[in-house]
């Protein structure tokens, strides 16, 4: 495609999706919630087939050498399927957000003044290996009234052609339109330069991927961008503690799943805990195969097991997504909160503890869109939070912050009712 041809093209996807936009912001409740069942309902029987489509990605990346990570987060398994059909039902069962009126107040003129939840309008999606986007992205916008483009990496390009086929017969089925939710069908990079560069068209761009690709889309973006660009998530061991809860949790934190950004990749240890604590976190980790980057103070608690060894310096910032994780004594909570705000990545951060003073602390002081007591971070996580499916998680501070769902998605508008009340 040349670049004429490819700028025509992402053209028309905007001036399509923008068109798309008005008929969704104004579309029923009900068509909506019809169009999200359909979808799950089309996902469950096909399921066996988006396996089948998904194959030929896995194995290409599997081929060319991708870490076993990224190839993990590129797999589709009839699980996967049925947890994607599943987000879909339950936002079907949510309530609709639009046309909500909120916080209404009758002033002294008479007026009554209120906010009304709102569509954004258009959002663009960029991501990497992750096909279940595809249907998250899209069943979040049929949800909020808003219509979406997706870049998906070529990587998944059959995956997410065969997910976005289902999505827009589900529309149809539904009878909204099917141009809501399009797929940029060419693997040509400069097709992100040009949606990106959209304002008439894209009111927001979400990029879910490497910490480069968010870089150059925070970067290069001529319209708002929600992004978060790491995942360093910790885990401290308070002084007072449930040691079984504390093992449990940490290691659930760690290894229920090494790739997603809400793993834990830093471990914080009260120096009361230290010495009851580490041997036996570290004979887990061991036993899974679980690299340990320990401090000096660790290492030495930990220096029979080969796999704890020394950290670096860049270890302490570091998002691993792999079966590795730092490890660190401290010797106060103050200490503890400060190494997360100097490190740390503002995503989810965790406090197990039995103090209630230090929990309420930690949640106060730890500046992370996530903040946990008693939990693993793996919570972290749009489905596990109920808002059905995740855009995407932001450490922004404006407009939506941590895992964005529905509400992520729309805005407020001032709305005011009178009855014929005139400014003196």
């Amino acid at each position: 495609m040349s670049a004429a041809d490819l700028a025509a093209y992402m053209a028309h996807l905007g001036a399509a999706a923008r068109a798309a936009s008005r008929r969704l912001a104004a579309a029923p409740s009900a068509a909506k919630d019809a169009a999200l069942r359909a979808l799950a309902r089309r996902l469950r029987a096909a399921s066996a087939a988006l396996v089948a489509a998904n194959a030929p990605d896995v194995a290409a990346a599997e081929a060319a050498g991708v870490a076993a990570p990224l190839v993990e987060r590129l797999r589709l398994t009839p699980k996967i399927v049925e947890t994607l059909a599943e987000g879909c039902d339950q936002l079907a069962a949510m309530p609709d957000p639009v046309g909500e009126i909120t916080e209404l107040r009758r002033r002294p003129s008479g007026i009554a003044v209120g906010r009304m939840r709102v569509p954004l309008g258009v959002f663009g999606m960029i991501y990497e290996s992750r096909p279940n986007v595809t249907v998250e992205a899209a069943s979040l916008a049929v949800k909020s009234g808003n219509a979406c483009i997706l870049r998906g990496g070529s990587e998944a390009l059959a995956s997410n052609l065969a997910l976005a086929l289902e999505v827009r017969a589900a529309l149809a089925e539904a009878a909204l339109p099917a141009d809501a939710v399009q797929l940029v069908e060419t693997t040509d990079r400069a097709a992100v330069g040009h949606l990106i560069a959209m304002p008439e068209a894209v009111d927001l761009v979400i990029p879910r991927g490497g910490k480069s690709l968010i870089e150059r889309i925070a970067r290069e973006a001529r319209v708002p961008v929600l992004k978060h660009l790491d995942g360093n998530c910790h885990v401290y061991i308070d002084a007072e503690v449930d040691l079984e809860l504390a093992l449990r949790v940490t290691d659930n934190a760690k290894t229920q799943k090494y790739s997603p950004c809400n793993a834990a990749e830093s471990l914080l240890v009260h120096a009361a805990q230290a010495p009851v604590f580490l041997p036996r976190i570290g004979a887990l980790f061991a036993a899974k195969g679980v690299q340990m980057r320990c401090c000096p103070r660790a290492l030495a608690l930990l220096a029979p097991l080969p796999q704890a060894v020394p950290a670096a310096a860049s270890d302490w910032s570091e998002e691993y997504l792999a079966p590795v994780i730092s490890v660190k004594v401290v010797d106060t909570l103050d200490e503890a909160i400060a190494h997360i705000e100097r490190h740390g990545s503002h995503h989810t951060d965790a406090i197990l503890t039995t103090n209630h003073p230090n929990a309420m602390r930690f949640l106060r002081e730890v500046d992370s869109a996530s903040v946990m007591v008693n939990a693993s971070t793996r919570f972290a996580d749009g489905f596990e939070y109920g808002l059905g499916a995740e855009i995407g998680i932001s450490t922004d501070k404006l407009h939506a912050r941590g895992p964005v769902g529905l509400e992520g998605l729309t805005s407020l508008k001032w709305v005011v009712l009178g009855q014929g009340e005139v400014r003196g």
